[in-house]
């Protein structure tokens, strides 16, 4: 079976650095100028400007991956932006640490964003812009950034933080491990390197792909895909029947056995390297209760049903065996650095899609609790597109929502800007590449503590 285009949280960041310049190098066409320079903690950082600069700056937060310097999600959409007026700016974050860049990110962005009023000149507005990852990063910078950024728009971010992330993505490890690689379950954290956490990836691939032919097997890895919180539709496939239990699990499979595993089992590794230990835990996790916040527990009880097996025998077996601790030092660190929604200091926009493999789209939900509890709900839109991937977003959608942060930020209200309808049309009248907004309602994330 062919891998799908991951275009993940590393393919953002990918972007090379340019050799670090004292001053601006003008493109041949003489349309954009380019800048870059290094932070007092060795990050690097880079700008790029258009002949007509329009005043506004995006602050690009990239995502999870190496930490090299960018300033927009894509070669394609820097080229849109420029072109539209818009100034881009972003650092690398500290290239000394750890991939989960977030003990220096937001202090990077907000050095190279004064490195760029220095060197390039004052803008009259300053919008935040993160994905992925650095979406999270974008959401605390909204959170902190009152009096040096205006706005800011978040695409498939990471909102419900670090510890969110390690906990559910435990679960469902946890969950394949203890029926299909026994040997592995015990050794699930403090992970001891990136090739360590590698191979555990591919025995736990390897045991999915064996289970995927029985029944009982299928039924298996639907559980442990609904406590991932894991999409069911997958590229290259329409989405299934909302009753089709059995084709909904096919396409969880097909992420799971297409490199999914790959990805989050050695992202684990750089987390714990980040936080200084481990920073996940399921003792005294109920996994019944877990499943009964699932949208998917409908799906999993009736392949339970089909394949002969007892759900609750299972599940009792999980939460009987769940025995992993975190290191309270660790968490407190994650929690510190990697969390956000405690509160918005600027109006802010996320869109995700409603088919993300890697940040599920419930994460807004846990995000939008959050900010409703520290009362600020007023600050916050969320706007969703019908689209399988991670990040999988048109040029056109990133401007729309580009245009309606600043709607906000020009009238002070939100109006109808961040509806499904008025991003549509936004974006169709862009005349760029498509657009698919859609209203949605993420459901609850599963596996928060």
């Amino acid at each position: 079976m062919p891998r799908p285009r991951l275009s993940t949280l590393a393919a953002a960041c990918a972007t090379a650095l340019a050799t670090a310049l004292i001053g601006p190098v003008t493109s041949a066409h003489a349309t954009t100028a380019h800048y870059s320079g290094t932070l007092t903690d060795g990050a690097t950082w880079i700008a790029d400007t258009p002949e007509h600069w329009n005043g506004t700056l995006l602050l690009f937060n990239h995502g999870f991956g190496p930490t090299t310097a960018a300033d927009a999600p894509s070669p394609a959409m820097a080229q849109a932006l420029l072109a539209a007026g818009y100034a881009l700016a972003g650092s690398s974050y500290d290239p000394n640490g750890s991939m989960w860049a977030l003990d220096s990110a937001e202090r990077d962005q907000f050095a190279a964003l004064s490195a760029f009023g220095r060197q390039v000149g004052t803008p009259t507005r300053v919008i935040s812009v993160g994905q992925s990852m650095g979406g999270l990063v974008n959401a605390e910078i909204a959170r902190d950034g009152a009096g040096r950024v205006d706005g800011a728009l978040g695409l498939c971010g990471l909102v419900a933080g670090g510890v969110d992330l390690d906990n559910y993505q435990l679960d469902a490890e946890y969950t394949l491990a203890t029926f299909f690689d026994p040997a592995d379950a015990d050794a699930l954290v403090n992970l001891d390197s990136q090739a360590d956490a590698g191979g555990l990836a591919g025995r736990l691939t390897t045991a999915v792909e064996a289970a995927q032919q029985t029944p009982a097997g299928r039924a298996r890895i639907a559980l442990a895909a609904a406590y991932l919180n894991l999409t069911d539709w997958a590229p290259g496939q329409q989405p299934p029947a909302r009753g089709d239990f059995a084709g909904q699990e096919q396409q969880q499979y097909a992420w799971l056995a297409q490199g999914l595993l790959g990805f989050i089992v050695p992202a684990r590794w750089s987390v714990e390297q980040s936080a200084g230990g481990n920073t996940s835990w399921n003792k005294g996790v109920d996994y019944a209760g877990l499943l009964r916040g699932s949208v998917h527990a409908k799906q999993v009880e009736a392949l339970y049903r089909d394949a002969g097996l007892d759900l609750r025998t299972d599940l009792h077996r999980l939460t009987r065996g769940a025995d992993i601790t975190a290191d309270p030092a660790a968490v407190a660190r994650l929690k510190r650095t990697s969390t956000a929604g405690q509160g918005l200091a600027v109006p802010l926009l996320d869109i995700h899609t409603t088919a993300d493999q890697l940040v599920p789209v419930e994460q807004e939900s846990a995000f939008a609790g959050r900010v409703r509890a520290a009362g600020d709900s007023a600050l916050l839109r969320q706007a969703y597109v019908a689209r399988q991937s991670h990040c999988n977003f048109t040029t056109a959608e990133v401007v729309a929502g580009l245009h309606a942060v600043e709607h906000r930020l020009d009238t002070g209200h939100w109006d109808d800007a961040a509806s499904a309808a008025r991003l549509q049309r936004s974006a169709d009248g862009l005349g760029l590449d498509g657009a698919a907004f859609t209203d949605y309602r993420p459901s609850r994330l599963t596996g928060t503590r």
